[in-house]
């Protein structure tokens, strides 16, 4: 990972903008989050971007799981500070730094959004909720503006997020994390 050789604003900026177009030009919420965070931080890692492709609109366009663009994010928290296969023990408890990352970055959206769920965004952002495999309930979320500017505007933060996040998190010690040095080896 490169740290970004920019002021902080101009970094945030830049990743609420690259996430807003990816998301508004491509779609698919999470690989266009984890996209900007990527290039940002000089991330390249082509199997993890196409790992995010099916958690766009809440898991497989169900809608009933966690936002793509909190599931994108907290990909790029894990690309970044996450544990490593071959140290699966984790003696540095880098898993808990995740952790901690993970649940900064879920605590923003339902802050904003009242939750992390991709129906209830929707919800909140376009005054109803939609079933995204129906095709009927897909041309409808194109005409509410799903593509053209709420699921954008939303993608937008969550890359803003996530970088202000991992920013943060490059200014302060690591320490010892809440559950470390516990023995849960499945945590």
């Amino acid at each position: 990972m490169t740290h970004p050789d920019k002021p902080k604003e101009a970094i945030l900026a830049e990743a609420e903008a690259a996430g807003y177009e990816f998301e508004k030009l491509f779609h698919g919420c999470a690989q266009c989050v984890l996209a900007p965070v990527m290039k940002i931080f000089g991330i390249e890692d082509p199997e993890a971007f196409k790992a995010a492709s099916g958690l766009g609109g809440g898991i497989g366009l169900s809608a009933e799981g966690s936002c793509g663009g909190l599931t994108g994010g907290v990909m790029a928290i894990g690309l970044v500070h996450g544990r490593e296969l071959d140290q699966m023990r984790d003696p540095e408890n880098r898993r808990f730094i995740a952790y901690r990352m993970a649940n900064k970055l879920h605590q923003r959206f339902v802050r904003e959004y009242g939750s992390s769920i991709c129906k209830e965004i929707h919800g909140k952002v376009m005054g109803r909720t939609y079933n995204l495999t129906d095709p009927a309930e897909w041309k409808a979320f194109l005409a509410d503006g799903g593509h053209a500017s709420k699921c954008p505007e939303v993608v937008g933060k969550a890359a803003r997020w996530v970088c202000e996040i991992l920013l943060e998190e490059d200014g302060e010690e690591a320490g010892e994390q809440p559950g470390a040095g516990q023995g849960n080896e499945c945590s």
